[in-house]
């Protein structure tokens, strides 16, 4: 297939889906290896780019997706409702960085971290699309398996789960007396 016509064949199937797609998937479609598909994408995203666009190519692991820069929110708000932003409870914060860095990992576990219970936290993610079920545990009882979701990375603006910041012993250590003394408060109360 001609460079262009590949070109315009990405921009136009990117834009109808809305959301991420492989590479291996667009590769297959413009009928081009994947080495071959990510270097047009590379080309793609540095024109964007130069181009001053309202748009940009954003890559994820191994897929893309075509996304409003962020430059241009300050303009589809005054034409669009605010969008929903979800509201992060510390709660909620917390289960999903123990989920983020422990993944996969099963309800049973967070709350093991956590030390208390965590279902509405775990709904909320769910609900928020920053947290999917990956399977089952093959263990007795067979319980969900959580993980983070591309959502998640879009939202905390990371490509990938490797540039997550790494946690030092003194912040564990801190997580776990906050845990702690949030269990001993929900005890005496």
């Amino acid at each position: 297939m001609e460079r262009t016509k590949a070109e315009a064949v990405i921009e136009a199937v990117l834009f109808a889906m809305g959301e991420s797609v492989e590479i291996g998937r667009l590769a297959q479609v413009i009928e081009e290896d994947v080495k071959t598909t990510n270097a047009i994408l590379k080309d793609m995203s540095r024109r964007y780019e130069e181009e001053d666009r309202g748009i940009a190519l954003t890559q994820f692991d191994n897929a893309v997706q075509l996304c409003t820069k962020p430059d241009m929110y300050e303009y589809l708000i005054k034409i669009a409702k605010n969008p929903r932003k979800p509201v992060l409870t510390d709660t909620v914060l917390e289960t999903l960085s123990i989920i983020a860095y422990k993944q996969p990992i099963t309800r049973v576990e967070v709350e093991r971290v956590r030390g208390v219970s965590c279902d509405h936290a775990i709904n909320k993610l769910l609900e928020y699309d920053l947290i999917t079920e990956l399977g089952r545990l093959d263990a007795p009882g067979r319980p969900l398996l959580f993980g983070t979701t591309e959502q998640f990375l879009r939202s905390f603006g990371v490509k990938s789960l490797e540039e997550l910041p790494e946690l030092n012993p003194v912040q564990i250590e801190e997580f776990k007396q906050q845990a702690e003394a949030e269990v001993s408060l929900q005890l005496d109360v």
